[in-house]
């Protein structure tokens, strides 16, 4: 008898939704669109909601939409909405039309330097957006509410590796502050309407079809066409825990698949290296070496990040198995044989 209990308890908390409706959040951008194509190929039914910002160049995005639908030819299982997630109006008619049972909220204001200087965005998107999606899921009660956080809101105290126990409480930019308040909103919606709610905070994310405005693509661009690179602070000292989005999606993935009343989880690669690493990887993949110009470190900006993955790994059955390296190479053939042969340097 013990044994039956236990074999529907863990029917009950892993859970595949396949062919469930999944409202996914920022699915024109960078994590999104590798999300989406995920969830396709699981046989979600997919409703992306995306504005389509002009935060980096808006034919990316929609260069990103008509790679997922690729995926669905048919057009059965996708469907896409620009939708800005502040208009809650709007955003409500998707909702009553489509009818999703889950939630995958990926839309964000990202980028530490910028939030600093024009903090105004990060603060409507990132917060109204959130208490938006989580007013809709109180009004239509959803079975799995998933939402992306970061690493930034650790800010500078945290004790490395990070764990999700440490307060967070000292953010060092707008942008970490707001995805910390999006994660004590969903916590208040959670206790308050009861709405399962997981935060999955993400580790310095990249790979193919990547943000041009991050390191890894910005740094690698460069140093292939032999323009020089600003490198903050100290190379050797500086590290960040490079993440491969393949990595982060299968986090994701699993955390909508298994929920949770309310839980926060690192998804990092728990492997950090410093930028002189980093930089001396891109080098070795590009054979070109970096012309490097030192600049001070910008205001809002962290010393370094590094996941501690053990609880992902414990509850979620998360591995991330891409090294640095091989992410890398694989990021760089991506951008030989798409990005730079179509001519967009």
């Amino acid at each position: 008898m013990k044994k039956n209990i236990f074999f529907l308890l863990m029917l009950v908390t892993s859970i595949n939704y396949a062919a469930d409706t999944i409202l996914l959040t920022g699915g024109a951008g960078f994590i999104g669109s590798h999300t989406a194509i995920a969830l396709l190929q699981r046989d979600y039914r997919v409703i992306i909601v995306d504005n389509l910002n002009d935060y980096y160049d808006p034919a990316l995005k929609r260069a990103h939409l008509a790679r997922i639908q690729t995926y669905d030819p048919t057009g059965e299982k996708l469907c896409f909405y620009e939708v800005d997630i502040c208009d809650k109006n709007a955003l409500a008619a998707v909702w009553q039309k489509e009818k999703p049972s889950l939630v995958c909220h990926l839309a964000a204001y990202a980028g530490v330097p910028v939030s600093v200087s024009n903090p105004g965005p990060y603060l409507n998107t990132n917060i109204l957006g959130m208490l938006n999606l989580l007013e809709l899921a109180k009004e239509y009660p959803v079975k799995n509410f998933v939402f992306a956080s970061s690493s930034s809101v650790y800010g500078n105290t945290a004790r490395a590796p990070f764990q999700e126990s440490e307060s967070a409480d000292m953010p060092c930019s707008p942008y970490a502050m707001s995805k910390r308040a999006s994660e004590m909103l969903a916590y208040t919606y959670h206790h308050l309407h009861n709405i399962p709610c997981t935060g999955l905070r993400f580790f310095t994310v990249y790979g193919p079809y990547g943000r041009t405005d991050m390191a890894p693509f910005m740094f690698m661009q460069k140093i292939y066409n032999d323009q020089p690179i600003q490198v903050f602070g100290d190379a050797n000292i500086r590290m960040r825990d490079f993440t491969y989005v393949d990595d982060i999606v299968d986090g994701i993935i699993k955390a909508i698949e298994k929920p949770h009343n309310f839980e926060i989880f690192n998804l990092g690669r728990g492997n950090p290296v410093t930028l002189q690493e980093f930089i001396s990887t891109i080098e070795r993949i590009v054979q070109k070496k970096a012309i490097i110009i030192k600049k001070r470190v910008p205001a809002g900006d962290v010393d370094a990040t590094y996941a501690d993955i053990s609880k992902a790994e414990r509850m979620l059955n998360y591995h991330p198995t891409v090294s640095l390296e091989e992410g890398m190479q694989r990021m760089f053939t991506w951008y030989m044989n798409e990005y730079h042969a179509q001519g967009t340097r």
